[in-house]
């Protein structure tokens, strides 16, 4: 028999969504709930507002006309823009998916350098595509 004493098992209790939201996660895990958040946009988007909006434009030349019309108001702007960072980001953190299911960048240090990477160029992608879309040029 062995002397020494076991140690406790540690206690997990329910929390509440205060302390949820007092966490202080990574990088790395803030990046990797973005990536559940945004794929989670884009499925349900994709059958209630993409593929709409693609049928009608592709119908014929008024529909196409009537959906232009429809996306010049800033609120539908906004909503277009916030499908965009989730297909950016979800892009962005797919690729460093990839790689981390491939063994590379699996220790700390790469791992939040790339989190980094990926939150800061699918934000500078959106800002991009955000002035193309608000007509800046």
């Amino acid at each position: 028999m062995s002397d020494s004493a076991s140690k406790p098992r540690p206690q997990f209790r329910n929390l509440s969504i205060l302390q949820i939201m007092s966490y202080r996660l990574p990088l790395a895990g803030k990046t990797s709930i973005l990536h559940r958040i945004s794929g989670a946009l884009l499925f349900v988007c994709l059958p209630l507002v993409i593929l709409p909006l693609f049928a009608l434009s592709v119908t014929s030349p008024e529909s196409y006309a009537s959906i232009q019309s429809w996306v010049a108001n800033p609120l539908c702007k906004l909503i277009l823009l916030v499908l965009i960072w989730g297909y950016l980001h979800h892009f962005c953190a797919g690729i460093r998916y990839l790689f981390l299911d491939l063994h590379m960048g699996n220790d700390k240090h790469t791992a939040q350098k790339t989190a980094g990477v990926v939150l800061g160029v699918s934000l500078a992608l959106t800002v991009v595509f955000g002035l193309k879309l608000f007509g800046v040029w």
